[in-house]
């Protein structure tokens, strides 16, 4: 007789996993529209410009910005996090993008955050073209950019191929990382 056996760790993540994906994964009804996105991303990027004059600079000689309005993360040890965007290339809107990260560790609880990614040079939108998205740790350098490495940052120490900024981060979670965060165009 087979016999199903499930260690207590293996339990944790089906449920954990299973109460979730509800919020995480949206449905036809909770997706956003193009103009939901538009409108979410522009008051999202002034926002950061308005708060954050390295973002500022740094937007100013990017060649690309992928911009995620919110992301929604989520977890009780195993968590996850969904957000959509848009790619924004001189100026206008060049496609739609989500974003989606797994994770799992001391953790519990749910927060929103807004995130933008500076593609600096054009091998980096390339890659972005190239794979059909992009994960953030592999492909181009991409430098999260925090108090410390903004006040070093200027025209001349530009040198890396993108960098991000995490910003607007509310609720009842600590830290935010994108490491392992993988960047997809929606499918139309």
């Amino acid at each position: 007789m087979f016999k199903l056996n499930f260690n207590g760790a293996a339990l944790a993540f089906a449920l954990c996993t299973a109460a979730m994906a509800p919020a995480l994964a949206p449905t036809a009804a909770q997706a956003a529209t193009k103009a939901d996105i538009d409108r979410d991303a522009k008051a999202a990027l002034n926002n950061l410009y308005a708060s954050n004059p390295t973002a500022k600079l740094i937007g100013s000689r990017a060649k690309a910005v992928l911009i995620f309005p919110s992301i929604v993360k989520a977890g009780l040890v195993f968590g996850g996090s969904y957000g959509e965007g848009e790619l924004l290339v001189n100026g206008g809107v060049e496609n739609y993008y989500n974003s989606f990260s797994g994770s799992w560790g001391l953790q519990a609880g749910v927060q929103s955050y807004s995130y933008a990614v500076f593609l600096m040079n054009d091998d980096a939108l390339k890659y972005l073209h190239d794979s059909s998205g992009l994960e953030i740790g592999v492909g181009p350098n991409v430098v999260v950019v925090d108090q410390g490495v903004a006040r070093n940052l200027s025209t001349s120490t530009l040198k890396d191929d993108a960098y991000a900024f995490i910003f607007s981060q509310s609720g009842l979670m600590a830290g935010v990382a994108l490491e392992g965060t993988k960047i997809s165009k929606i499918k139309q």
